[in-house]
C-alpha cells in the first residue's frame, strides 16, 4: 500500500513530503524522484512494484512541489542535499538507491557526488536514472544535434513573465511539453487533473530550478567545477528512444563522470516520461540493478 504525503523529513528551509510504500523492508531504501514537470503520483506504478520486490520506497515532492517546502535554494546541490537528508533519516543501517527522472536524475548526480566526496555524508549503494545524462554531458550536447531547439523552454523560464505565459489557460504550456516530450502517451483525466492541482499550489516555484541553473551568474562556474568530479556509484541510464525533450546523443561521454559501473540502455517506442510509459520495464531494471549491486547494510 502507498501512504499518503504523512512522511516528512526534514530539510534546509522546512521539509520534504512523500509518498511511500513498503516502510521498513530490510532489502533496502529505494528513493524516487520527479523532475518537471511532474510530482510523486505519476510514480504509483513504479513504486507499487518495487514494493513489492522488497523494498522500502519513498518519493518526495522536490523543493518548489507543494506539499513539500517552497522555499529554495534550487541549484543542484541543494536538491542532492535533500535527497541525502532524506537518506540519513529513514535508511536506518540499510543500503540505499536512488531512482531520479529529469530535474531527479540531475538531483541523483549532485547527491552521488556529495556522498562520494564527503566521509560523512550517507552511501548510496547504486542509482538509476531516467532521461536526463549527466549534467556536464547535457551542457556538451546543446551545440550538437539540435538539442539546444529542443531545450527552448529553459531560456523561456529565464524570462521576467514566464510564469504567467507557462501557467496561462490552465497550464497550456506544461500538457503541450508532456505531448511533445511523450508522444505515445497521455495521463489519464484524473491524473492531469490532480498534476495541475500541484503544480498551481506550487507555482511559481517550480520553475526556479531552471532559473538557479544561470543564477547568479558569477557562481556559474564554481558549479560547473563541483559537476566536474567522478562518479564511481554503480548508475543504470534509461532514455526512451522517442524522448521529444531529450535527445539520445546527450548521454554520449558522459562516461567521462559515471567512472564506476554503468549501463545505458535505450527504450524503443517510449519517450521522456518512461515511469509513465513502461513503468513495469522501469521497475525490473531498477530491481536487477539493486540485485546486481545490493550494497551492505550499516
Amino acid at each position: 500500500m502507498i501512504a499518503p504525503d504523512s512522511i516528512r523529513v526534514a530539510v534546509a528551509g522546512g521539509e520534504l513530503a512523500m509518498l511511500r510504500a513498503n516502510p521498513g523492508a530490510m532489502r533496502g531504501l529505494v528513493i524516487v524522484v520527479h523532475g518537471f514537470p511532474d510530482h510523486p503520483p505519476t510514480f504509483a506504478p513504479v513504486i507499487g512494484a518495487l514494493a513489492a520486490r522488497g523494498l522500502d520506497v519513498v518519493a518526495p515532492w522536490l523543493r518548489g512541489y507543494a506539499p513539500s517546502t517552497l522555499a529554495g535554494p534550487f541549484d543542484a546541490d541543494q536538491l542532492g542535499d535533500d535527497l541525502l537528508a532524506i537518506a540519513r533519516a529513514l535508511a536506518g543501517g540499510r543500503p540505499v538507491y536512488l531512482v531520479g527522472h529529469d530535474w531527479g536524475a540531475v538531483a541523483t548526480y549532485a547527491a552521488l557526488l556529495r556522498a562520494e566526496e564527503e566521509p560523512a555524508a550517507p552511501r548510496i549503494a547504486a542509482a538509476v536514472t531516467l532521461a536526463v545524462p549527466h549534467p556536464l554531458a547535457f551542457m556538451r550536447a546543446l551545440g550538437r544535434d539540435g538539442q539546444w531547439r529542443r531545450s527552448w523552454y529553459m531560456g523561456l523560464f529565464q524570462l521576467p513573465l514566464a510564469h504567467r505565459v507557462a501557467r496561462a489557460g490552465d497550464f497550456a504550456l506544461v500538457d503541450r511539453l508532456w505531448r511533445t516530450w511523450s508522444p505515445g502517451a497521455r495521463l489519464a483525466d484524473d491524473a492531469r487533473t490532480a498534476l495541475h492541482a500541484c503544480l498551481a499550489e506550487s507555482w511559481p516555484a517550480p520553475i526556479e530550478h531552471y532559473r538557479a541553473l544561470v543564477r547568479p551568474v558569477t557562481a556559474l562556474r564554481a558549479r560547473v567545477r563541483r559537476a566536474d568530479g567522478p562518479i564511481t556509484t554503480p548508475v543504470h541510464y534509461l532514455h526512451g528512444a522517442d524522448d521529444g525533450c531529450i535527445a539520445v546523443s546527450a548521454a554520449r561521454g558522459q562516461d567521462r563522470w559515471l567512472r564506476g559501473p554503468l549501463a545505458t540502455e535505450v527504450v524503443p517506442g517510449a519517450g521522456h516520461f518512461l515511469h509513465v510509459e513502461v513503468p513495469d520495464l522501469v521497475a525490473a531494471r531498477v530491481d536487477a540493478w539493486i540485485a546486481t549491486h545490493p550494497g551492505q547494510s550499516r
